[in-house]
């Protein structure tokens, strides 16, 4: 694409409004920026779309949402006419600057095109759109979100008919039609008023909200334990100025949870993230307000969730009363146990029963449940994936769905949705800490004594930011270094096997991803982030103590930066 060129046509063209036409204008004289924003279209990737918001070809605004969208359109009209245009897409938006603009623009595209929307009365969270779709026998489903980026961004996720994220088969078509898509004033819109009084955008009203609480507090295990103690556990709970507010609290309150504090300064939408530095349940600066409160009341947890309420953080206390965050790992090995220990009679006589993680995920969970005869799924990194497993587990009915998560702090509970659902983990998260309470134990000292049954597994992230077209041209590499340099050690730890995900191992769709597995069962997997301009470095060991553990992970943390540098 020539950069100058399609600048030009924006600044020139009448179809774009004034607004867009002066945000570039302002740039006039930076070529840099303007090449930033008009070297390519924004990606529909996998998933859908996620940028930066703002003018341009390569960010997201209204007219990147309506080519989006048409190029939906024209997949279903193409693929499934007869009953896509009736059933209809249902769409939810969350707290971020233009979610509800942006979700406006789809609907309004969609009834260009004849193709009937539903859109909720206020900003909703993810799981809820999920389970929306097949509550209201929706074709698809919209997503606007950004999940937990910085505020500068915003996004746009498509699920199908099974409430899933769309996976490549489909995506790969819907992303056919899109970039078909090359003039932006073709693009069919109208008014939307028009489009309500022509019965297309049809307003949802609380019954959708209702049937999914209670598809999320069917997932108790232990009420008993709830009734006895959920008055007496303290939970401190912050939505992030996110979605979660409403239907999170409204869980734990209606399940006999009342010893509930929200951090009020985090309680309302606010599209400026303005008391965090990036609305992120896995970065432990966004609990600094919520763990100052928790001190003052004493509380045994606090619980956050992301914009969107897909994402769970926690933190706990330690040994010596400090409240410490646990990672995506962590948690999800302790609802593996409790989730399995605390239900293993129902489970016994469940056909295959089988929990779900991703391959840059710990290997504790699976251990966990290989111990007491519950099978464990790998799929590749992504959510839609464990959805996709889910729908295919009920198609053939050779395995039962116990629960799925994934390192990046998401879990499921349930089949009520097909994606991370922050409200369920929420709930069975305190409830899991209500059960240790009741022990007289801390979730910290649970944790403790997993690793003393199971091993002291750790883990490690390392995330590095390369933005624009040289910072992609630098991810490229990188990967293109790991998947040739035929490496045989690393940390003086021969390697065992060379996993590469784009030749279709393991019975796995094509993936841009490495996975070392050296002798002495540590690992490193390798893979360039799906929605952020990143590479990721995912590490993971099993020690006899933590000291032996901490010191696996850190050695190679120093083997990645060391090589990272002579590239």
């Amino acid at each position: 694409m020539n950069y100058i060129n399609e600048y030009k046509k924006w600044i020139n063209s009448d179809y774009f409004d004034r607004k867009t036409r002066e945000e570039l204008l302002n740039i006039e004289h930076d070529k840099k920026e303007i090449e930033d924003r008009f070297y390519k279209n924004l990606d529909f990737g996998t998933g859908g779309l996620r940028g930066i918001i703002g003018a341009g070809s390569n960010r997201i605004n209204i007219y990147t949402i309506r080519r989006a969208t048409l190029g939906l359109a024209n997949y279903i009209i193409k693929n499934n006419k007869e009953q896509g245009t009736d059933r209809g897409v249902v769409i939810a938006y969350d707290s971020r600057y233009m979610s509800k603009e942006f979700c406006e623009e789809a609907a309004k595209t969609l009834a260009a095109c004849g193709i009937k929307s539903y859109i909720f009365d206020s900003l909703k969270s993810t799981p809820q759109l999920s389970f929306a779709i097949r509550y209201l026998n929706c074709i698809a489903g919209i997503v606007i979100t950004a999940s937990h980026n910085p505020k500068e961004y915003n996004g746009y996720k498509v699920y199908w008919s099974d409430g899933g994220q769309i996976c490549p088969n489909i995506a790969g078509e819907i992303i056919k039609e899109v970039n078909l898509i090359e003039d932006y004033s073709k693009i069919p819109t109208i008014s939307y008023e028009e489009s309500i009084s022509l019965g297309f955008i049809n307003i949802l009203d609380e019954k959708c909200d209702n049937a999914f609480i209670n598809s999320v507090k069917s997932q108790i295990i232990r009420q008993d334990i709830i009734d006895e103690y959920g008055s007496k556990i303290k939970i401190v709970y912050t939505p992030l100025h996110g979605t979660g507010n409403i239907p999170v609290r409204r869980v734990l309150k209606e399940v006999g949870f009342t010893n509930v504090t929200v951090v009020k300064e985090q309680e309302m939408p606010d599209f400026n993230f303005s008391t965090v530095k990036s609305p992120n349940p896995e970065e432990i600066e966004a609990f600094n307000i919520a763990t100052e409160i928790a001190r003052k009341e004493n509380a045994n947890i606090i619980i956050g969730t992301d914009p969107d309420c897909d994402r769970v953080g926690v933190i706990v206390k330690n040994k010596q009363n400090e409240y410490i965050a646990l990672n995506g790992n962590q948690i999800g090995a302790l609802l593996v146990n409790y989730i399995i220990t605390n239900n293993i009679n129902s489970i016994n006589l469940f056909k295959n029963p089988t929990i779900i993680k991703t391959i840059v995920t710990s290997q504790l969970g699976a251990e966990i449940a290989r111990s007491y005869g519950v099978n464990c799924l790998d799929t590749l990194t992504g959510f839609k994936f464990i959805g996709e497993k889910i729908s295919e587990f009920e198609k053939t009915n050779n395995h039962t769905f116990i629960m799925g998560y994934e390192e990046s702090y998401g879990y499921l509970i349930g089949t009520h949705a097909r994606d991370k659902d922050g409200v369920v983990s929420s709930l069975l998260i305190s409830e899991m800490a209500t059960y240790y309470y009741s022990k007289g134990m801390s979730l910290y000292e649970g944790l403790l004594e997993i690793y003393e049954k199971h091993g002291y597994y750790k883990e490690s992230l390392k995330s590095i930011t390369l933005k624009g077209r040289d910072g992609l041209n630098k991810i490229k590499n990188i990967m293109s270094y790991f998947r040739e340099c035929n490496i045989k050690e690393i940390t003086d730890v021969k390697v065992k096997e060379l996993k590469d995900y784009l030749n279709n191992i393991d019975g796995l769709p094509k993936s841009d991803v490495l996975k070392f597995i050296l002798e002495d069962e540590s690992w490193i997997a390798i893979r360039p982030s799906g929605t952020e301009p990143k590479i990721k470095f995912y590490i993971g060991c099993k020690g006899n103590t933590v000291e032996q553990a901490e010191n696996i992970i850190n050695n190679i943390e120093r083997y990645i930066e060391r090589a990272i540098k002579t590239i």
